[in-house]
C-alpha cells in the first residue's frame, strides 16, 4: 500500500533529519494535522501516541520512483522492524490525516511546497478532506511509559517548543 507519510518531529522542514532523509525524495510537503493523537518529548525527538488531542506536522508525498527507498529509510530511522515487533521503537500505522490550508497553518515552521500547495486544502489526491497516511506512533511499551511519566508537547506542535529567536546584534 503506497500512502503518503505524516511527519511531526525531526523530519519537519528545518529540522535535522529533513534534509538528510527527505531532500530529493519528496514530490510534495504540506502542513497537516493528525487528530486523535498526543505528542510527547523524547530524547531529542518526539513520540506521538493515541489520545484526545491533535498533532501538527506535515504530509509528505514521495517523489516518483523514490517511494521504496523512502519507506526503507524512514522505517530504519524510526526503528520499525515490522508490525508489533518487540524491538520496535515506533509502529508504522495507517491513519487519517487532515491537510491544513496554508492560511490556517500553525506558526510552527512547517513549509508548504509542491504543485498542490497553491490550492487551499488540496491534498495529494486533490481532495480537500482527510487522507490516509503512514504515521509512526510510539510502540506499545514506549507509549505506556509516556502515558505514566512523559512530558507532553503543548499544543501538539514539535516546533513550538523552541524559544523565539533572540534579538539580533550588529
Amino acid at each position: 500500500m503506497r500512502l503518503p507519510f505524516f511527519v511531526y518531529g525531526t523530519l519537519l522542514p528545518g529540522e535535522p533529519n529533513h534534509d538528510r532523509f527527505l531532500r530529493g525524495r519528496t514530490r510534495e510537503e504540506r502542513p497537516a494535522v493528525l487528530p486523535g493523537a498526543l505528542l510527547y518529548e523524547g530524547p531529542g525527538y518526539p513520540y506521538a501516541i493515541e489520545g484526545h488531542g491533535t498533532v501538527h506536522g506535515a504530509l509528505i508525498t514521495a517523489a516518483p520512483g523514490a517511494y521504496a527507498d523512502l519507506l526503507r529509510l524512514l522505517d530504519d530511522l524510526e526503528q520499525y522492524l515490522g508490525p508489533e515487533h518487540p524491538r520496535n521503537l515506533y509502529e508504522r500505522v495507517a491513519r487519517r490525516v487532515g491537510p491544513v490550508p496554508e492560511r490556517h497553518a500553525p506558526g510552527d515552521g512547517t513549509a508548504v511546497s509542491g504543485p498542490a500547495a497553491s490550492g487551499p486544502g488540496s491534498g495529494p489526491s486533490g481532495s480537500a478532506g482527510p487522507v490516509r497516511a503512514w504515521v509512526y506512533l510510539a510502540a506499545t511499551a514506549v507509549a505506556r511509559s509516556l502515558r505514566t511519566g512523559g512530558t507532553p508537547v503543548p499544543g501538539g506542535a514539535w516546533l513550538s517548543r523552541r524559544p523565539p529567536p533572540g534579538p539580533r546584534t550588529p
